[in-house]
């Protein structure tokens, strides 16, 4: 057998890191004299690796992630109110065991998909199925679905997922499907699969979005049965940032135009 053969063979198996180093498996094995059993050992480490590798790889990408500001980066002195160590608490993952769903209550610019985008991240890392999505892309896909069969496998797949994170909850008014179809994922994931929320409204806003108050009061129901909500209360610190930037920007465009002193 050729080593080509031999490579093309153990991709074959699915031992693609033991197919891909081959070369400098073999002169590692010779080098150190290894024995049989420690070689596979080593084959068996490697391929393990590279799993984990290639299972995180598939996580992130199913996630729907793309680039987010990461924690280190969160000013934890600019909101008025947030608890932060329920935040710290949320992001190491405590809740998904229970399961418990999160809340994520914050006028725009505080920082609330920021840390939904955080916990799914965590989650991904951690093992976890998870996926970041707006309610508004969630109800496209849904509503975009041809026949109640591929509804219904589109729910179940809602369903099935780790963690599922919902963000803007509240940006749009929904219509009676639309609220339907929310309240059939939620309804689907009670009490068996963790759920993440943003919203710019607290609940007792909700009904202005929703057909009715009764299809909010049901949907409130049963996010909040076993939830931590977590409330930001503050300016916003994108404003913030626009702000300073706008300053900075002045004061360079008036120091271009001050005439330099004469001597």
């Amino acid at each position: 057998m050729t080593e080509r053969d031999l490579r093309t063979r153990l991709r074959g198996l699915g031992l693609s890191a033991t197919a891909d180093g081959l070369d400098d498996l073999v002169a590692l094995a010779s080098k150190k004299r290894w024995g049989a059993i420690e070689l596979f050992e080593h084959v068996g480490a490697l391929e393990e690796k590279d799993r984990t590798r290639r299972g995180l790889e598939r996580r992130l990408k199913r996630s729907r992630l793309e680039r987010f500001k990461p924690m280190v980066d969160y000013d934890w002195n600019w909101p008025k109110k947030i608890d932060r160590s329920l935040v710290e608490s949320v992001l190491r993952l405590d809740f998904i065991a229970e399961p418990r769903n999160v809340v994520l209550v914050a006028p725009q610019g505080l920082g609330k998909t920021m840390i939904a985008q955080n916990i799914a991240h965590h989650a991904a890392i951690g093992g976890h199925s998870a996926l970041f999505i707006s309610a508004a892309q969630l109800l496209l896909d849904l509503g975009s679905q041809e026949s109640a069969r591929a509804l219904d496998r589109r729910l179940k797949h809602y369903a099935k997922i780790g963690l599922l994170i919902l963000d803007e909850i509240g940006f749009l008014a929904f219509d009676n499907r639309n609220a339907d179809l929310l309240f059939q994922v939620i309804s689907r994931r009670y009490e068996k699969k963790s759920t993440v929320l943003t919203t710019n409204l607290a609940f007792r806003d909700w009904p202005t979005i929703f057909p009715n108050a009764t299809c909010a009061t049901a949907l409130i129901d049963r996010v909040v049965h076993h939830a931590d909500v977590i409330a930001i209360e503050g300016d916003s610190y994108r404003a913030r940032e626009a702000d300073s930037h706008a300053k900075e920007r002045r004061s360079r465009r008036k120091d271009l135009t001050e005439p330099e002193p004469t001597t």
